[in-house]
């Protein structure tokens, strides 16, 4: 059955009492809570300003560093919370300069959703894409995934847990430092953020929007919200709720699919929100004057690749502001197979010539197993060919 969406409701904060051993983690907190926190604490409430600064616009992963707060409340702070950014397990390096880190999280009872491995922290994975004068980062919302695509490596990997705001916003922070990317330099419009990894975004939303809003935020990260995309397989009150939002991401959604019929095939998710549902959501999306909704189409040889298929697609996307993404299969141990390259370009001018605009795209990091629907925590270098891997050094 496709996953239910979860009811809204206000995250969860910790209480925290000082003095104790526990350790609140400040990682994807928002600054009214860091204000609050700080006044708890017997603090100005401008600490929790200062302190949102230090850890998200100066990208500071340790109190010793973040010298705009006072030596002994660093200290307090060493003793009565962290900064939970996920760990480098390992990182995996591409002919095409794309990086895939394997990061492993801290053990987390209280992220809701999903099976714990026994004996070990859940691993989730982030791709890091530079091109020249810009760099992109892909996230993941869930460690696995609940949908159930079938043409997606990530499917075969269920759903573990859902990830934090800290964990998913600390994979954007871990990247960005991994590749030296200085916060003086400022991030946009030079960094975007795709929420395209492991996971439905839309299945954890309070975590995925709380983090959001960091990266959005001018006083936090400082991207712009078109620099920002979040990617869904079409849970439509997910959709509905994101419309409400003052501030949101750019929206694309997989659709994979020509007809119902294909898409139930493929994404069982359709039978709970079929295309005439989901496209009625995104004519109801509410769009800037220049503003489109992505429609992302993997592309599988002798399925859903044929000249019918695209004039299909035409048609579903008649009158509503779209661009979409044609992205050829990417190689896994599943049924299917990449297109023939003459199909591939005879659907982008089936949707090109009725006024569509249709880009491919081939995926970056495919030697090493980081390309759209391959990202399922696969460590051996010999799964793929031509994947190379390196090892991290231990911390000093």
């Amino acid at each position: 059955m496709p996953p239910e969406m979860p009811s809204p409701e206000k995250p969860v904060v910790p209480d925290v009492v000082p003095g104790t051993s526990t350790a609140m983690d400040l990682l994807g907190r928002p600054g009214d809570e860091l204000r609050a926190w700080m006044t708890a604490l017997g603090e100005p409430a401008y600490r929790g300003e200062q302190l949102y600064h230090a850890l998200y616009a100066e990208r500071r992963r340790d109190f010793s560093s973040m010298t705009n707060i006072p030596a002994a409340l660093r200290a307090r702070l060493e003793r009565e919370s962290r900064i939970g950014l996920p760990q480098i397990a390992r990182r995996y390096q591409s002919a095409d300069g794309s990086v895939r880190y394997l990061l492993s999280l801290s053990e987390n009872p209280g992220a809701a959703g999903g099976r714990s491995p026994s004996g070990s922290n859940a691993r989730v994975e982030a791709v890091f894409m530079p091109s020249e004068g810009r760099q992109t980062i892909c996230i993941s919302t869930q460690a696995g995934c609940a949908v159930d695509c079938h043409f997606c490596l990530t499917a075969q990997l269920g759903l573990i847990r859902n990830l934090t705001a800290g964990e998913i916003v600390g994979q954007v922070l871990i990247a960005l430092e991994d590749q030296g990317v200085s916060p003086g330099f400022g991030l946009a419009p030079r960094t975007n953020v795709v929420l395209m990894g492991q996971g439905e975004p839309l299945l954890n939303y309070d975590a995925v929007m709380a983090a959001v809003r960091i990266m959005l935020d001018q006083k936090g990260m400082g991207l712009a919200p078109r620099h920002v995309t979040l990617s869904t397989s079409g849970i439509v009150p997910g959709i509905e709720r994101l419309a409400q939002e003052k501030i949101r991401p750019n929206l694309a959604v997989s659709l994979n699919a020509s007809n119902d019929e294909q898409r139930d095939a493929i994404m069982p998710i359709n039978r709970k929100y079929p295309l005439a549902v989901l496209l009625d959501a995104c004519r109801r999306y509410p769009l800037g004057p220049r503003g489109y909704v992505t429609f992302e189409y993997v592309l599988l040889g002798g399925f859903n690749d044929s000249a019918e298929d695209a004039r299909r697609v035409v048609r579903l996307l008649s009158g509503l502001p779209a661009k979409v993404n044609l992205i050829p299969w990417n190689p896994g141990e599943l049924p299917y197979r990449a297109p023939e390259p003459e199909r591939i370009e005879e659907f982008r001018s089936v949707l090109m010539d009725k006024g569509l605009f249709a880009f491919v795209r081939y995926s970056r990091g495919r030697d090493i197993a980081a390309a759209c629907g391959q990202l399922a925590l696969i460590e051996s270098t010999t799964l793929l060919p031509g994947i190379a891997s390196a090892p991290v050094a231990p911390p000093a």
